[in-house]
C-alpha cells in the first residue's frame, strides 16, 4: 500500500471548488491519498495525529446529513478540531452576508471552511474574499466535487481502472451538481458518459460537458458498465417537469426487470439519499451490486485525502 508520506502532500490550489479546476494527476494523487486513509479509517483507533492543531469550520447553509457528517468524520479522524455551522444557527440568519461571514471566520484564525450554499458559485465567492481554504460541499446546481472524487474511488475500487468504462447517469441532470462533477471527472478519467432521463430533466448545454444523451433507460441497460442513479430533486423545480412520480418510475426506475437485461457485473450507484421505489426499486437497492453504503464510507477517506491535501499535513505513520 502506497503510503501518504510517500506522496506529494498538497494541491496546487488553496481550495478545492470544483472538479473543473483539477488536473487528472492531481484527481490520482486525492485517490491514492485516500487509499492510504481507507486503512486509517479500519484501525481500533481511528486518527491520526496529520492536522494537530489546524481549525476546520463546517459552514453548511443548506440541509445536510451525509455531506456534513462526512465532513465532521474526516476532520476529527485527521486531529483536526472542528467546528460546526449550520443556516439556523450562524448570523446568516439574522441577516449577515456572506462576506462578513468570511471575514469573521478568518478573524478567529481558522484554516479551512467547508460550505455548502444554495447559491451557484458562492463557494467561488468565498474563495476569492478570503485566504481561508475553501472546500465545496455543494453549491447550488452548480458542484459537488467530493461526491464525485469518492465515486472515482468507489468504482476503481471494483474495476480499477475508469479508461473505457461506459457510465450512464440517470435522471434530474438538471437540477444535479453531482451529475456535472461526475461528467467532468469520469471524462477526465477515460470514461465514457452517458446522460439519461426525459427531456425536461436534462439541459440543453449537457452535450458540451462531454456526455451523450439518451432519453430511453432501456436503450442504454445492456449498454452500461455502471449505472449512476440520481434522486428527483422536488425541491429544485420551480414546476412539475414530468407528469407524476409513479410515471418517472416506470420509464426510469431501476427496477428488476431493467436490471435482469444489464450487464452481470453491472455497478449500481446513487449519491443519497435514495427514494425506494423511485430511482431504485427495493429489490434492486439490496442487491450485492448496489455500491450504495460503500460510497458513504469511501466518503469519509477522500475527504480526509482533500483536507490533508490543501492543508498540507504532517507525516502519516
Amino acid at each position: 500500500m502506497k503510503k501518504v508520506s510517500e506522496t506529494k502532500t498538497k494541491l496546487k490550489s488553496k481550495d478545492l471548488l470544483g472538479i473543473r479546476e483539477l488536473e487528472k494527476d492531481e484527481i490520482e494523487l486525492i485517490l491514492d491519498t485516500a487509499l492510504s486513509f481507507k486503512e486509517v479509517s479500519k484501525r481500533t483507533i481511528k486518527k491520526v495525529p496529520a492536522l494537530r492543531g489546524r481549525t476546520i469550520v463546517n459552514l453548511f447553509l443548506e440541509p445536510s446529513t451525509r455531506t456534513r457528517t462526512s465532513f465532521e468524520l474526516a476532520g476529527k479522524r485527521l486531529s483536526a478540531d472542528t467546528v460546526n455551522f449550520s443556516a439556523k444557527s450562524s448570523a446568516l440568519a439574522k441577516g449577515e452576508s456572506l462576506k462578513d461571514t468570511a471575514e469573521t471566520l478568518e478573524a478567529m484564525n481558522a484554516d479551512l471552511v467547508v460550505m455548502r450554499h444554495s447559491a451557484s458559485g458562492s463557494s467561488h465567492f468565498l474563495a476569492r474574499t478570503t485566504h481561508l481554504s475553501v472546500v465545496n460541499a455543494g453549491d447550488g446546481s452548480h458542484e459537488h466535487p467530493t461526491q464525485a472524487l469518492l465515486d472515482l474511488f468507489t468504482i476503481q475500487e471494483k474495476v480499477g481502472s475508469l479508461e473505457g468504462l461506459k457510465i450512464a447517469i440517470v435522471g434530474d441532470i438538471s437540477h444535479s451538481r453531482v451529475a456535472r462533477s461526475n461528467i467532468l471527472a469520469m471524462n477526465k478519467m477515460g470514461a465514457e458518459v452517458k446522460v439519461v432521463g426525459p427531456p425536461t430533466l436534462l439541459p440543453a448545454e449537457i452535450e458540451m460537458m462531454g456526455a451523450q444523451v439518451d432519453y430511453d433507460l432501456d436503450d442504454s441497460i445492456e449498454w452500461a458498465d455502471v449505472l449512476y442513479m440520481l434522486r428527483i430533486q422536488l425541491e429544485r423545480q420551480e414546476e412539475s417537469l414530468f407528469p407524476s412520480i409513479r410515471e418517472y418510475a416506470a420509464l426510469f426506475g431501476l427496477n428488476k426487470e431493467r436490471i435482469m437485461r444489464a450487464k452481470k457485473d453491472v455497478l449500481i450507484m446513487h449519491p443519497g439519499p435514495m427514494n425506494r421505489g423511485v430511482e431504485i426499486a427495493s429489490d434492486v437497492a439490496d442487491l450485492p451490486q448496489t455500491l450504495i453504503t460503500e460510497q458513504v464510507a469511501n466518503g469519509v477517506a477522500v475527504r480526509m485525502a482533500v483536507l490533508y491535501l490543501l492543508l498540507g499535513g504532517a507525516e502519516i505513520v
